[in-house]
């Protein structure tokens, strides 16, 4: 417990949602293998230790980042079949990038949908962005209720949808006509998440190019490196530009 000595700071400058919650609780990882986070729970190999740690400390640790790492995105766009006229946007994590997205389309009255139960940051930046939030229950068995989800689109004009893809917490896929169906329904932005791209062994990155309001949302965590903090953004050029108006000029560190 904290000792006070003096008054206690009025905290009524503080939103009145903010004070109604608590922080997003993350508990200690020793000693266990955290199933729920997917972390790689194995060290790196020594041999790679050893050529990381001197890569890294050859880094310049005394200034900023590259605000615009293009050459790096450009390294990666390749490596991850990037279509032809799509860009890619970098962030602290694919949690930065959602919030971005959110940021970028919070005009009063907007509303942010997904399938529930589905990621939490969706539901929390939504909220933390002051934007409507519509979780659209699965079926019994985990799978997408297209039907419901067109209706839910159609009553309340989301300007964002997010789907998981395979979905988190449930891990299983969903059927892709029914995505496709949300894809031509919705009249806004469409992010597919493929945070666990790995159990999928499909990907949605080709249809970025016939389909001007989808959106690929990946994260490096989920690939043995959590701790780097690194998500990316496929989009198409116009949808970047704007995003990137919102982005913290330094926001993926130098060694990352």
């Amino acid at each position: 417990m904290i000792d006070r000595f003096g008054p206690r700071p009025d905290l009524t400058v503080i939103r009145e949602d903010v004070r109604a919650i608590e922080a997003y609780p993350v508990p200690s990882a020793v000693g266990f293998v955290k199933l729920d986070a997917m972390e790689n729970p194995f060290s790196l190999p020594e041999g790679l230790q050893q050529q990381l740690g001197e890569r890294l400390g050859k880094q310049a640790l005394n200034r900023y980042p590259l605000s615009d790492p293009r050459g790096f995105k450009e390294r990666l766009g390749k490596s991850i079949g990037l279509p032809p006229g799509m860009q890619l946007m970098l962030g602290n994590g694919s949690d930065e990038l959602i919030h971005l997205i959110i940021l970028a389309c919070a005009k009063p009255g907007t509303t942010v949908l997904a399938p529930a139960p589905s990621f939490v940051m969706y539901e929390l930046s939504a909220r933390f962005d002051h934007c409507n939030y519509v979780g659209v229950p699965l079926k019994e068995n985990f799978a997408l209720d297209a039907e419901r989800m067109l209706q839910a689109i159609a009553e309340h004009r989301p300007a964002v949808v997010f789907i998981a893809y395979p979905n988190n917490p449930t891990g299983n896929l969903f059927d892709r006509g029914g995505i496709d169906s949300i894809l031509r329904a919705a009249p806004g932005i469409v992010v597919i998440d493929e945070a666990y791209l790995p159990f999928a062994q499909e990907t949605w990155m080709p249809q970025l190019k016939r389909t001007p309001n989808l959106l690929v949302l990946r994260t490096l965590s989920k690939l043995g490196l959590a701790g780097i903090r690194l998500g990316y953004l496929a989009a198409d050029a116009d949808w970047i530009e704007q995003f990137e108006k919102l982005r913290p000029p330094y926001n993926v560190n130098v060694l990352t």
